[in-house]
Parts: C-alpha cells; sequence; structure tokens
C-alpha cells in the first residue's frame, strides 16, 4: 500500500492570507500546506480519500488521480468537505456515483450544508455521491478492504478516525479514549494531526499529539494538520523523535 499526503495544512492553509511571519515566507516548500487530506492506494489499485477538502481539484490534479474508489470523512468541517462539487469529474469519467462513509454527524451535515446535491431533482450534471453511515464500534468495507473507524472528540464533536491494516488516520481530534487508543496497538504507520506547539482547545498541540504516539508505539508516525504557528519545517523536524515525521504535501509513504 501507498499513502500520499494531498495536504497538511489547517483550515486556512499556509502561507495564510495577509501573514507575513517567518512560515508564511518560506521558500521551502515543505512549508506550503494545502488543507488536510490523504488518499491511500491499495496494492490492487484501488484508492481511497481520507476527507475532500477545498483544494481537492489542486490536489487531484497535481497526483494525476484517475479514479476513486471510496471517500472516507473524518468529519464535516469545510476545510474536510468542501472539496465534494469538484467530484462530478470523477463521477463522469467512472459512470457513477462515489461512495463516502461517516459518522451520522458528519453525512447529515453533507446533506444540510451541500442540499443541492442531495435532493430530489432533474438537473444534469450536479455532483452525485452516495452516502454511507458507519458505526464508530463496526468495521465496514470500502474500496474493497477492510476499515476500522475509530472513535474521537474533535472539542465536543465526535470524529472518526480509521483503521486499514497496518495504517491509522486521524486529524482533528484533541481527544482519544483509551478503549479507542487500544484499537490502534499494532499499528506500523500512524497519522495524527498536531497543530501548533501551545495549547489549543479543540486539536492536539505537538506534546500532546507525541504523548498519543507514546502510548500506541507505531513503528512510525507523521504529523498533520500542522499551522503556521508550528514553525518552520526544517526546525521542528529536529526537534522530534526517532520514528516521528512532521509530513508535508506530496510525502509519500510505502506501507
Amino acid at each position: 500500500m501507498k499513502l500520499a499526503f494531498l495536504g497538511t495544512g489547517t483550515s486556512q492553509g499556509v502561507p495564510v492570507i495577509t501573514c507575513d511571519c517567518r512560515v508564511c515566507r518560506s521558500s521551502d516548500p515543505r512549508d506550503k500546506r494545502l488543507r488536510t487530506s490523504a488518499m491511500l492506494t491499495t496494492d490492487e489499485g484501488c484508492n481511497i480519500l481520507f476527507d475532500i477538502g477545498p483544494d481537492f481539484r489542486q490536489q487531484m490534479l497535481r497526483e494525476k488521480v484517475t479514479h476513486i474508489d471510496a471517500v472516507l470523512i473524518t468529519h464535516a468541517h469545510r476545510d474536510h468537505v468542501a472539496g465534494i462539487d469538484d467530484i462530478r469529474a470523477f463521477n463522469y469519467a467512472q459512470q457513477g456515483p462515489l461512495d463516502f462513509y461517516g459518522n451520522d454527524i458528519a453525512l447529515n451535515t453533507l446533506r444540510r450544508d451541500y442540499g443541492y446535491i442531495f435532493s430530489e431533482h432533474e438537473y444534469p450534471g450536479l455532483p452525485e455521491a452516495t452516502l454511507h453511515v458507519v458505526s464508530a464500534d463496526e468495521p465496514f468495507m470500502a474500496g474493497g478492504v477492510e476499515v476500522v473507524p475509530i472513535a474521537a472528540m474533535h472539542k465536543d464533536l465526535p470524529i472518526l478516525g480509521y483503521r486499514i491494516g497496518d495504517i491509522a488516520y486521524i486529524t482533528d481530534a484533541n481527544f482519544i479514549a483509551p478503549q479507542e487508543e487500544r484499537r490502534l496497538m499494532g499499528v506500523k504507520i500512524m497519522v495524527l494531526n498536531a497543530l501548533r506547539r501551545e495549547h489549543h482547545w479543540s486539536h492536539y498541540s505537538l506534546s500532546e499529539a507525541l504523548a498519543v504516539i507514546e502510548r500506541v508505539r507505531p513503528e512510525r508516525a507523521y504529523l498533520t494538520h500542522a499551522s503556521h504557528e508550528m514553525g518552520l519545517y526544517e526546525e521542528v523536524s529536529q526537534t522530534l523523535p526517532d520514528g516521528v515525521c512532521l509530513a508535508y504535501d506530496g510525502l509519500t509513504v510505502e506501507i
């Protein structure tokens, strides 16, 4: 399997509009962050997308993606779902709707916020998506593989991370219960959000994310959803423990 980081930034991306900080002025391409998303490609060639944010079109063109077999939604905040309108190209190429998976809160939000997609209509050319509600307690099949949902909290919002075989992907969390952490044990690759160094009210900080990683003990961990407040990629990377990396846009990991 192969995991491609499509975007590794926060809701504002990096650089941030109007900001003149060192990170936003950096010439290092690893400090340029689109909104967070990733794509897992299985050995059979199935593409499973983690979230579909506002930079979806740009990410698909950059990676030259020609098909999508499933979309796993962590939660329905706009920086994680606002690319849904651009699935039309895949609908046309694949001659059918895309399968979306998420908890009931996330999918009900999609139905409400993108009602023009999910209402009864006759207008041709609209995006086509089939929504599948999943339980945080039961594995499900998507894109031909078994997916184990991992329940987490984004402040007061229940969200889902996902484990597929030896990889786990969790973003925007600030709490994972001990029983859910136990479901992560044995993963080889763990992706986890780390917003910045300072504490935040709804996202893990760097030290909080590292504490989770220390408990789960994956072979390798990648930090995503980093804001410009995290600091320069090169400087942050030098402070991380062995086996932990700050992910960046375009990074591809073989599993």
